[in-house]
């Protein structure tokens, strides 16, 4: 609790942020607000906010842990372009000698530290906290040795310093990087006799912290929105996927057991022990589902999950003929045979509830590149005015058949029949 009775703000995503550098990426946001994806036009500064307020993971993703150590990577990739280039007019000064040696030498030392930051376990390790360290102190030593020797090369040895300087803003926040450029000041003006050049590298200075800290922002808050946007749609999708499945499997089976009977009282005991059989089959898919058991094992091509299929529609009273085409699936991801399959059984049971028949024709066939089915009855039909789509057309078939590359096209009219298409891509 704060003072005054109130209960202590958690600090916002980018004060944490500027103040700890890029390991603040690592903790991931539990949503996103509303208003980030509101569609309608709200000033940008008022979605960063809401952004930033979102609440974090209480403890940083492992992944983005190892992740966020390629940010640090940026200016060493910047010293490593910019220490050749400044090279040159250390040559055209007349340092050759020198420049050649100090040139190599810190281009190898930064060719070591990518390395290194690429081997390290992630941004939080101990590891990195050591390179960074020794990274500034050859820094350093390095500004002050040229310094003393030859203060005419000393252009190289001020780029890897400045280079440090970022290096410690992005990684570890604005702090350490101000107070490392608030070291390399002193030792700058203990080797440099000329007041101009100590104060266009003081301004260097300044400029490297601004640009880093902008670069911190952008990667920070781009990577932040990426993965609350990441988790919402998952979580969307989520819930997607278990509407789904119970409107396929329980709910398909209560509606499949309401459907009114009709016969003398032999046909009556025979539908009873369908029943009983199909509500035995969903209670031990449920239980395997809510048990974590690994699945039974599956066929190998659609042709087999169609087989399959047929005869499960039949325990519900549908009567599938199959007819196959010489088709070539074997090289087609379980996901898609699976997509079809389970669109293909929703198609059927619209048979079966709406259609007024228990007959209905399977074909498969090669076609654009993939493979189809069509399911095809002759039963009432509808028209698309009078029978708008509904959660099984536009869930169980179009936007599970969507999820796997494919598409669907349903074609129907009173009084002829309805015609599904089922097409994925191999």
């Amino acid at each position: 609790m704060s003072l005054a009775g109130y209960p202590a703000r958690a600090p916002s995503f980018l004060g944490q942020l500027l103040r700890r550098g890029a390991p603040v990426i690592a903790a991931t946001p539990k949503d996103v607000p509303d208003l980030v994806v509101d569609p309608t036009p709200v000033p940008g500064w008022q979605r960063i906010s809401a952004m930033c307020s979102a609440e974090s993971q209480s403890e940083p993703d492992t992944l983005m842990v190892r992740a966020c150590r390629y940010v640090v990577l940026v200016p060493m990739v910047y010293r490593f372009v910019a220490l050749p280039v400044m090279l040159l007019p250390v040559l055209g000064s007349g340092h050759v000698g020198l420049g050649i040696a100090v040139g190599l030498l810190l281009f190898v030392v930064n060719a070591a530290a990518i390395v290194w930051a690429l081997r390290v376990p992630g941004v939080l390790s101990e590891s990195l906290r050591a390179l960074l360290i020794t990274d500034a102190a050859v820094a350093i030593g390095a500004n002050l040795l040229v310094g003393y020797v030859d203060p005419g090369a000393s252009a190289l040895t001020w780029t890897h310093l400045v280079g440090s300087v970022a290096l410690w803003t992005v990684a570890w926040g604005i702090p350490f990087g101000l107070a490392l450029a608030a070291l390399s000041v002193p030792v700058q003006a203990a080797v440099s006799v000329n007041v101009i050049t100590l104060a266009a590298n003081t301004l260097l200075l300044v400029v490297t912290i601004v640009t880093s800290t902008g670069a911190l922002l952008l990667v920070g808050l781009g990577t932040r929105l990426a993965l609350g946007l990441g988790i919402r749609r998952g979580r969307e999708a989520e819930a997607a996927k278990v509407r789904r499945e119970l409107h396929d499997s329980v709910l398909q089976a209560l509606e499949a057991m309401a459907l009114p009977g009709t016969g003398d009282a032999e046909h009556a005991a025979a539908r009873l022990a369908e029943l009983r059989g199909i509500a035995r089959a969903q209670a031990m898919e449920l239980r395997r589902g809510l048990a974590g058991e690994p699945d039974l094992p599956q066929p190998t091509t659609i042709g087999e999950d169609l087989a399959l299929l047929a005869t499960e529609m039949a325990r519900e009273g549908l009567r599938a003929q199959l007819v196959f085409a010489d088709v070539d699936d074997s090289t087609m991801p379980e996901a898609r045979r699976r997509a079809v399959r389970d669109a293909t059984r929703e198609a059927l049971r619209n048979t079966m509830k709406h259609s007024g028949t228990n007959e209905a024709v399977l074909r498969i066939e090669e076609r654009d590149g993939g493979i189809a089915v069509i399911a095809r009855d002759h039963g009432n039909g509808f028209s698309d005015t009078d029978r708008p789509a509904g959660f099984g057309i536009s869930e169980s078939i179009t936007a599970r058949l969507a999820e796997v590359g494919g598409r669907s096209h349903v074609d129907s009219q009173p009084g002829r029949g309805t015609r599904v298409t089922l097409w994925v891509p191999r």
